[in-house]
Order: C-alpha cells, then structure tokens, then sequence
C-alpha cells in the first residue's frame, strides 16, 4: 500500500512538473512572437515610403527617426498646428523654452506643420514605417532608392531651382539652398509609374514650399545629417542612429546641444509663457497663414 502511495505522488508530481514546463513553454512562446519584430515584404516597404521617397534627404532623415515615437506624433502636430505663426529663430526658442516631452527627433520636425499632421492623420502608416524602420532600417533605405529610381526612370524626378538630384546607384536629393527646405507634393500613384501619352511629367512634382531651417536648428540635426546609403546608416547630428527594434525601449540617441525630452515633472509651469499670443492674435495669425512654410516665388 505503501509502494502505491508513493508511486501515485511521484505520478502526481511528474505531471505538475510537465504541466509547469509546458505553460512555462507557451508563456515564453507568446512573449517571444509579441516581442518578434515585424517583417515586411518589399512591395509592402515601397507602398509604405513611397509618400516620403522624393522629399529631400535631409528631410526623410528626420522623418523616419520621428516615427519610431508615434506615440509622440499627435501632440506634436497638434503643438506645431498652434504655434504656425512662429519662425526661425523665434520658434527655436519656443521650442526650446516649452521642455517639450518628445523625442528630439519628433521635435525636429515642428517647423513642418503639414508634414506632422500627414503623420498623425494616418497613424497606422506611421506606425508601420516606424516599426519597419527599427526592425530593418537597410531595408526601409533599399526600399527609399527603389522608389526613387523609379521616379527618375519615368522622368518625373529631375534637378530643378528648388533641388539637386544626383543620379547614379544611390540617387540623393538635396536642397540648392541648405537654408531653404522643400516639401515636395506629389502623387504617388502617378510619379511611380510610366506616364500615359501626352502627359507633363514636369509637373508631377511640385516644389513650392519650403521651410526657412537656419543654425538655430543645428541641435536638432539640421545640417549636420547625413546618409550613407550604401552602408544602410543614418547620421543624425553627427552622430549614428543606432535605435533598433532590440533595443527600442532604452536607446537614448545623443543629441548636441542640450536638446532632448522633459518628463512632465521636469517641465516648468511657465515655460509655455515666453511664446504666448492671446487668442485675438492667434486667430487673426491664423486666418493671415503668416505660416512658416512660406510659399518660394
């Protein structure tokens, strides 16, 4: 009876020990695939940069760093919607005055109202570009030239006053005026794809807008960003832009200048005071669209 006993408990327990292991599998199994990152085809990649592709370099560098903080995205649209009618230097300080809680790579973009509210409008491509550059940036480059040299092929893509595309196995597009920022419009469902007869392709791309980006934004990476597009890296103010998918939840990219993010316990009360209108000034601002994005004529 004994014996019994004891060969009934050591059943018992071998199957504890089993179920223990197998739930301890399927948790770890789990967490694992949540913690996988993304993997996106190449169509999939073309489709998803291809509303950045022909915007300058210096621009897409700013860009897809900012959407791995999508988080970020809508308050920092929201927060360069407000402030429209400030410019170079005076939006600078704001910026810098507001201890703003977002990442410097979001920030870098709040002298490009219109280019935040693209990205906040369409959260889930943010997201996606996002993700898909922390989990192959090489691939979401490949993916930007791929675009390009599609663009250059069918002839919608060409040096103009505005910019100097360089053709060749990696093809750059460059402000004529580094000061001078343009963002380009365009559609993507035409400039990707050989043109029907008779059609202009000279005005498939226009670039109209630009934004005046002087040395007071140099801590952001204004200036002193560039690509190597052959070796699949970013130098984002000088420095290289090593945030993956791995190491997402610590990396701490190192700006110059002193500029990063504010904890809300951090941020002072009256930092927002120094850029202030009142609402009357706001409006008639707004309704005058003295906005930063000047029109280049």
């Amino acid at each position: 009876m004994r014996d019994r006993n004891r060969k009934s408990m050591k059943l018992k327990l071998t199957t504890l020990v089993a179920a223990a292991v197998m739930a301890f599998t399927l948790i770890a199994g789990t967490a694992a695939r949540a913690q996988a990152p993304p993997s996106f085809t190449p169509e999939q990649l073309d489709q998803m940069v291809s509303r950045i592709a022909l915007y300058p370099d210096s621009l897409v560098a700013q860009i897809l760093p900012a959407a791995t903080y999508p988080m970020d995205i809508p308050d920092a649209a929201k927060w360069a919607d407000e402030h429209h009618y400030l410019t170079g230097d005076a939006l600078a300080q704001a910026i810098m005055a507001d201890q703003l809680p977002w990442d410097p790579s979001v920030q870098a973009l709040l002298p490009f109202p219109s280019v935040l509210e693209m990205m906040a409008g369409d959260m889930t491509w943010t997201t996606d570009l996002g993700n898909a550059f922390l989990a192959n940036s090489g691939a979401v480059m490949d993916a930007v030239q791929r675009e390009r040299h599609k663009a250059y092929m069918y002839g919608y893509l060409r040096t103009n006053p505005q910019v100097v595309v360089t053709d060749g196995p990696f093809i750059t597009i460059v402000p004529v005026n580094p000061a001078f920022v343009y963002v380009p419009y365009y559609d993507p469902r035409v400039v990707f794809f050989a043109p029907r007869p008779g059609f202009v392709v000279g005005g498939a791309i226009r670039f109209g807008f630009f934004v005046n980006i002087g040395l007071a934004f140099r801590p952001w990476g204004w200036g002193v960003t560039r690509w190597d597009w052959g070796g699949h890296a970013l130098f984002l103010g000088g420095h290289p832009w090593g945030r993956t998918w791995v190491n997402r939840g610590s990396y701490v990219h190192p700006w110059d200048g002193g500029v990063r993010r504010f904890a809300p316990a951090e941020r002072r009360p009256e930092a927002h005071e120094l850029h202030q209108r009142s609402e009357v000034e706001r409006r008639n601002a707004r309704e005058g669209r003295a906005v930063h994005e000047e029109h280049g004529r």
